[in-house]
């Protein structure tokens, strides 16, 4: 196995607050509601809590903080998560968590997933495209991002499927179109592999077949190499004052750096400073960090092979595979082996000068190839 030096993901900064200050500068803490030390909808005080990554076993993580500090970019009435917009903001239950959503149109049920550094938001293009198409698009935030709960554990990918799957009981669909970005298109797949009942369609895309992802990482030193902020992740506490220190800057530079050439309009700065943003709600920085810790810590571990052979079951559903094609955190090659995991029609889309955000690069483009194969009752392979 090739592990690239993790001081890739940058040296330690300082950490400044992530909140309102109080007197001498001490971090005030920030209710889900977005005022200081605000009562949340059922009259309980929000708790703050640490990035600590040792977080004790039964300990309370803040459900969901909708406040951070230091940056100015312009966000809505509710904070930096539910930003306002045409969708409609809620909370549902599943999988003994609670995750918030956006929802917007009627019809057919396409659920949205984010990867890493990003929260519901990144789907704002294609909620609008896809309730105009006639779908109940709804995009959610992942355990332990943006507005959902930050529980002490729970983030391996088979039970961050089953959030998922029990999200769409919750909205009272019998399944859904799968739609899946980076760490959100891993656990699609998965959710695809363990509840396959429930999934109509699959669609990710800068992401390959969790099983193609292992052999890429340890076999590949290109790949190896180009994912080194992963092998960084595996460090305690460091990554997480890493990814706060000076207002998140450290997630503007991964989305800048990620980016392909094609389009120099993104990201734009409003767009990066509403990342930072909720990155600094409290614990999202280790929260976004615990699915990749377990990725590589349970690798010679019996979870982490019993998961790996899980998914040697095919995908049995269609599946439509999009990728940028000047992607530096995920090869080309890397993700284009996935479709060996697949029994079904399966379409492969690799975009042009793109790089690892094709859906916010090129929203009508990539909505567009969304939505034809949505729509189309034949996909073929």
């Amino acid at each position: 196995m090739t592990v690239p030096d993790s001081s890739a993901f940058g040296p330690v900064g300082p950490v400044g607050p992530v909140g309102p200050t109080g007197p001498e500068g001490q971090a005030v803490p920030a209710g889900r509601d977005g005022r200081t030390g605000s009562n949340d909808r059922t009259g309980r005080k929000d708790r703050t809590g640490s990035d600590d990554p040792a977080t004790p076993a039964g300990s309370t993580v803040p459900e969901g903080s909708d406040t951070a500090g230091g940056s100015s970019a312009p966000v809505g009435s509710g904070g930096p998560v539910r930003i306002d917009g045409p969708w409609t903001h809620r909370d549902v239950a599943a999988n003994g968590a609670r995750f918030h959503i956006a929802e917007l149109g009627e019809g057919p049920l396409v659920l949205l997933l984010h990867g890493f550094p990003q929260f519901w938001w990144t789907w704002r293009h294609q909620l609008t495209a896809l309730a105009d198409a006639g779908f109940r698009a709804v995009a959610m935030d992942l355990r332990g991002v943006g507005g959902s709960d930050r529980t002490p554990r729970g983030y391996d990918p088979a039970n961050l499927a089953l959030d998922i799957t029990g999200v769409i009981r919750s909205l009272g669909e019998p399944d859904a179109a799968l739609v899946g970005h980076d760490m959100g298109g891993y656990l699609a797949w998965t959710a695809a592999v363990m509840r396959p009942k429930l999934v109509r369609r699959l669609v990710v895309s800068s992401m390959p077949h969790p099983r193609r992802w292992r052999s890429s990482m340890l076999s590949d030193f290109a790949q190896s190499r180009a994912g080194s902020y992963i092998w960084g992740f595996q460090r305690p506490w460091v990554p997480e004052r890493q990814l706060v220190a000076d207002d998140a800057a450290l997630v503007g530079r991964l989305i800048h750096e990620w980016a392909g050439p094609r389009t120099p309009d993104f990201p734009d700065d409003a767009t990066v400073d509403v990342y930072r943003r909720a990155m600094c709600i409290p614990s999202t920085a280790h929260c976004s960090i615990e699915p990749y810790r377990w990725m590589v810590r349970s690798l010679a571990r019996p979870d982490g092979i019993q998961f790996n052979r899980r998914m040697k079951l095919p995908v049995r559903v269609p599946t439509l595979h999009l990728h940028g094609s000047l992607d530096p955190a995920i090869r080309t090659r890397s993700a284009a082996g996935s479709g060996e995991y697949v029994e079904a029609p399966y379409r492969w889309r690799l975009f042009d000068g793109l790089g690892h955000f094709p859906h916010e690069e090129d929203p009508a483009g990539f909505s567009a190839e969304l939505i034809s194969w949505l729509k189309d009752p034949e996909p073929d392979r």
